[in-house]
């Protein structure tokens, strides 16, 4: 009989830190022998999610113009059983994007042909600790994430008080009843609380003790590339981007002080040095991803 392999579904809302989570977990199993593939879903146009987690031996697919919980969802299930078929993995991540939705996510968990080798599906759901005591973006696609989530990875916990994160957590509990949270800094967990050996039982009992949640609708959100200018003043680009409104912003770019990683969250706009060198034709493209007023109709009923 095949080993049946656990697949862990990474997902939060847009800028939560579910790229630093992916890598802390890839770091882990280059270190201790795993055979890691990752699938990421990026919501844009351009491949940065790669560029960031480096050449590694590890599978690595990204799929991009759409959103694997709904769009992409066969192309989501073609490119697992490709995995499974080609580098019989230990373990998967499938990293959505910051508008997907885990629990539509983990529907192709169980269909034909996955279903006959997935051991065991996990949804994480990373939190911007400084976006919920901000109390910015909390209804729509965040309470639906929350809604379906196996655990809640409370991230960025540095950037607030010890007294907002006690606050953070209560409020966590208010959205999310009975779900997990784990407190993190830039993504830093142990790999086993995600991968443990035996957790079927407990979050089998979770999930019969409440029904599933509703079906969900999407928050519309729109991406464009914003092409910058070699040289450019670091206060000139963060101030672009902040005029632009962007939830989120993500890219590499040649500033007048040298290559910049640009990572916006909300009106937080760092501008971080690399240590290698960005592949040629990702500098001075940058992925501004921004809300509009409606939102579309649902995506999908959740039934399992």
């Amino acid at each position: 009989m095949e080993k049946r392999i656990p697949v862990l579904v990474v997902s939060g809302f847009l800028g939560a830190g579910k790229t630093t989570l992916v890598r802390h977990l890839l770091q882990d199993a280059q270190r201790t022998g795993v055979r890691m593939a990752v699938v990421s879903n990026e919501f844009g146009t351009l491949g940065i999610d790669k560029a960031l987690l480096g050449e590694r031996e590890e599978a690595y697919v990204e799929l991009e113009g759409g959103c694997v919980c709904c769009q992409l969802s066969d192309t989501l299930l073609d490119t697992l059983q490709m995995l499974w078929e080609r580098v019989r993995p230990d373990r998967i991540i499938v990293e959505t994007s910051g508008v997907a939705l885990p629990f539509d996510t983990q529907l192709n968990l169980w269909r034909e042909p996955v279903c006959a080798w997935v051991d065991d599906d996990m949804a994480v759901v990373v939190v911007n600790a400084e976006q919920l005591v901000e109390g910015r973006d909390l209804e729509g696609t965040f309470e639906d994430q929350l809604s379906s989530a196996d655990l809640l990875l409370l991230n960025k916990i540095d950037l607030i008080s010890q007294e907002a994160l006690g606050q953070a957590e209560v409020l966590l509990q208010t959205l999310a009843p009975d779900t997990p949270t784990v407190r993190a800094i830039q993504g830093q967990i142990d790999p086993a609380v995600l991968f443990p050996p035996d957790p079927t039982g407990l979050r089998s009992q979770r999930r019969t003790a409440h029904p599933e949640p509703p079906a969900h609708q999407h928050d519309m959100f729109s991406a464009q590339e914003i092409r910058v200018e070699a040289g450019i003043e670091p206060d000139v680009l963060s101030e672009r981007l902040r005029r632009v409104g962007a939830l989120r912003a993500k890219g590499f770019v040649q500033t007048s002080h040298g290559p910049r990683l640009v990572q916006g969250v909300g009106r937080r706009i760092e501008l971080v040095e690399v240590t290698l060198s960005p592949p040629p034709d990702l500098l001075g493209r940058v992925v501004v991803i921004t809300r509009s007023e409606n939102r579309t109709g649902q995506a999908g009923e959740h039934t399992r």
